[in-house]
C-alpha cells in the first residue's frame, strides 16, 4: 500500500522531532558519564559541550567508593527501598481490594476523601509533629511508614481490580476461598503489570527521596544515599572523599567527583527499568481505564 506525500512528510517530521527529543533527554546523562571518567584537571579546564571523556581516569570513582558514607548510604537506601516497596504494595493492595468491592459501605465518600488528600495536605509542621509523636524521628521508619500508601497508586490499583471479571470471584467463593485468598490467588496474579508499575513508582520515589530524611534524621549513620549526594553536590563536601590530597588537588578532583557520585547514585535505579519495561505501558493503561 502506497503512502501519500503528506503521510511521508508527517512521518519524517515525526522522526525528526522524536530524535531531537531523544538527544535532548539522553545527552545530559552522557555528559555526566563522560565527565565522570575524564581526567579531573582536563575537565576543570573544559568549557562547552562534551562529546567524549577527556582522557580516562577512575580516580574519582576510587574516591567515591573509598568514602564510607557512600556505602553506608547504599545500605540505608536499599533497606528503605526493599522494605518500603514491600509494605507499600501490601497495604495498597489491601486498600485497593477493599475499595473495589461493590458491597463496601460508604464507598464513594471514602474514595472522595482519599482523592482529596491528593490535592490538599495538613502541611509540613503537622506532618513533623505526627511523626515525632509516633516516636519515629531519627529512625528509617520515618521514611517508610508515613508514605506507606500513595493515593494516586491506590486509585490505579483499585481501577485495575474493578476490571477483573466478577465470575472469577464468585467461583472462588464457591470453592470456599475467603477475601485474602481471592486477593492473593486471583487478583494479584491477574494484575501483575499494574503491580509491577506501582512497585516501580514506589521504588523510584523511595530511591530519590531526600527531603523527609533531611527533616527526620539527625544521625548521619542513617542518611540515605540521596541525602549524602545532596551534601556533596550542594555543600561541596569533597574533603572527606579525598583524604591525603592537597587543597588544589581537592578542588580539581571535586569537579569530576560530583559527576561520579551522580552516576553511582543513578545507575542502580536505571538498571531496573529494562526489566519492567514490558509491563509499564500495559500496566499503566489497565490501571487508568475502567473496562
Amino acid at each position: 500500500m502506497k503512502t501519500s506525500l503528506s503521510e511521508r512528510i508527517f512521518r519524517a517530521g515525526n522522526a525528526i522531532v522524536l530524535t531531537a527529543l531523544m538527544i535532548a533527554t539522553l545527552y545530559p546523562v552522557l555528559y555526566v558519564a563522560f565527565a565522570s571518567f575524564s581526567e579531573p584537571a582536563l575537565m576543570m579546564a573544559h568549557k562547552g559541550i562534551l562529546w567524549k571523556p577527556l582522557g580516562f581516569s577512575l580516580e574519582t570513582y576510587e574516591a567515591v567508593f573509598g568514602n564510607p558514607m557512600i556505602l553506608l548510604g547504599y545500605r540505608n537506601t536499599l533497606f528503605i527501598v526493599i522494605v518500603g516497596v514491600a509494605l507499600n504494595l501490601l497495604l495498597t493492595s489491601l486498600a485497593a481490594y477493599s475499595l473495589s468491592r461493590k458491597s463496601l459501605q460508604f464507598k464513594r465518600p471514602i474514595t472522595l476523601f482519599i482523592v482529596f488528600t491528593m490535592f490538599f495536605s495538613g502541611g509540613l509542621i503537622p506532618f513533623y509533629l505526627l511523626v515525632r509523636d509516633l516516636g519515629m524521628t531519627n529512625t528509617l521508619w520515618a521514611l517508610i511508614v508515613p508514605t506507606a500508601i500513595s493515593a494516586f497508586n491506590l486509585i490505579i490499583m483499585r481501577t485495575s481490580f474493578e476490571a477483573v471479571p466478577d465470575a472469577l470471584e464468585e467461583s472462588a467463593k464457591i470453592d470456599g476461598a475467603n477475601d485474602f485468598g481471592i486477593l492473593f490467588r486471583i487478583y494479584l496474579p491477574l494484575c501483575k503489570p499494574v503491580l509491577a508499575v506501582v512497585g516501580l513508582y514506589y521504588g523510584v520515589s523511595h530511591w530519590n527521596s531526600w527531603f523527609n530524611s533531611m527533616i527526620f534524621l539527625q544521625d548521619r549513620s542513617l542518611y540515605p544515599l540521596q541525602l549524602i549526594l545532596r551534601e556533596i553536590l550542594i555543600i561541596g563536601d569533597a574533603n572527606s572523599m579525598a583524604e591525603g590530597a592537597g587543597q588544589d588537588e581537592i578542588v580539581i578532583l571535586g569537579e569530576t567527583l560530583k559527576y561520579a557520585t551522580i552516576m553511582v547514585a543513578t545507575i542502580p535505579i536505571l538498571m531496573v527499568y529494562p526489566f519492567l519495561q514490558k509491563y509499564f505501558v500495559k500496566g499503566a493503561l489497565i490501571g487508568a481505564i475502567k473496562g
